[in-house]
């Protein structure tokens, strides 16, 4: 079992940056990548970035060259930093832990940009 706790969300200007955390308990030696992905109202829940184990990333198009993903095994925990933020990066952001046999959801934390 894994169980992912996230923070950091909040309402931020357009132009702005946030710190995404999503901090991982349980079986963390079972995770072979975690990622964050996000859900706006009325859309389906689309892939934001990925970190793998061995410390490869991953990035959507839309958020390549503004959002970072990073890690620090020590704490088991997973951060995205979100710069030049836009009114279209609201969403609800979730964290996921991928497993050899199961994936792992967090409870979301809201990200609203708005001026």
């Amino acid at each position: 079992q894994v169980q992912l706790v996230e923070s950091g969300g909040g309402l931020v200007q357009p132009g702005g940056s946030l710190r995404l955390a999503c901090a991982a308990s349980g079986s963390i030696f079972s995770i072979n990548a975690m990622g964050w992905y996000r859900q706006a109202p009325g859309k389906t829940r689309e892939w934001v970035a990925t970190i793998t184990s061995s410390g490869s990333t991953g990035y959507a198009d839309s958020v390549k060259g503004r959002f970072t993903i990073s890690r620090d095994k020590v704490k088991g925990t997973v951060y995205l930093q979100m710069n030049s933020l836009r009114p279209e990066d609201t969403a609800v952001y979730y964290c996921k832990a991928d497993t050899t046999r199961y994936d792992y959801w967090g409870q979301g934390t809201q990200v609203t940009v708005s001026s």
